[in-house]
């Protein structure tokens, strides 16, 4: 997953970015309104988490444009502010949820992830195709319901193409939701989680379409 982190406290943001990327996210990090504005004009964030108290421009600010431009990338707002009508405002500015400091790093894992998949339209956790069950939550990989190992980077991959299955991602796409900026990517990576994939899970569960990327077949 790509995740945006908009947030001015170096403490808080360093906690964050590290922690989610033990969590197998790709997590880019600005200090700013303006800075996370640009951002997200130039990357596909799946997720954005948004501090309100920045400097110069608040959240509010940067949330209220991205709505008034047409912009529907999930936002989790993530503030010290923590009355009922700051939490109103946000999430009437256009929030789909909303955190209060301080904030248990796995609280924050679960609601990013009830964000997704309210966005997706899925109602259960677990992503399911053909032999195959993912549970983001556990970080469980499934087969015929037999366990399944995969280092981190092969079970973002996996993710990605479990959430839209029957449908091809290219080797970009694949690359953007895996690696954030200031991480080296290997001119080979996606081939070569997926041919550590193909190895575990059987070559036919993951299929090349010439010229377009990658798919996991809705059934074997």
């Amino acid at each position: 997953m790509r995740v945006l982190l908009v947030e001015d406290d170096p403490m808080i943001g360093k906690s964050v970015q590290q922690g989610l990327r033990q969590d197998g996210c790709a997590v880019d990090w600005v200090r700013d309104a303006r800075a996370g504005e640009l951002a997200l004009a130039t990357a596909p964030y799946e997720l954005l988490l948004l501090d309100l108290g920045l400097p110069g421009a608040s959240g509010l600010d940067l949330l209220a444009r991205l709505r008034r431009a047409g912009n529907r990338v999930p936002v989790l707002v993530i503030t010290a502010r923590d009355s009922v009508a700051d939490r109103i405002k946000g999430l009437d500015t256009g929030a789909d949820d909303y955190l209060v400091k301080p904030f248990d790093l796995d609280e924050l894992s679960a609601r990013m992830r009830a964000v997704l998949r309210r966005h997706a339209g899925r109602a259960t956790p677990l992503l399911v195709a053909g032999d195959l069950q993912l549970d983001p939550a556990t970080h469980e990989l499934t087969q015929n319901g037999q366990p399944v190992l995969l280092s981190a980077r092969e079970f973002a991959l996996l993710q990605a193409l479990l959430e839209r299955p029957g449908t091809p991602l290219s080797r970009a796409d694949l690359e953007e939701r895996l690696y954030g900026w200031g991480e080296e990517i290997a001119s080979n990576a996606v081939e070569v989680h997926i041919h550590s994939l193909r190895r575990k899970l059987g070559a036919e569960r993951i299929r090349n379409i010439r010229g377009v990327g990658y798919l996991v077949p809705s059934a074997p």
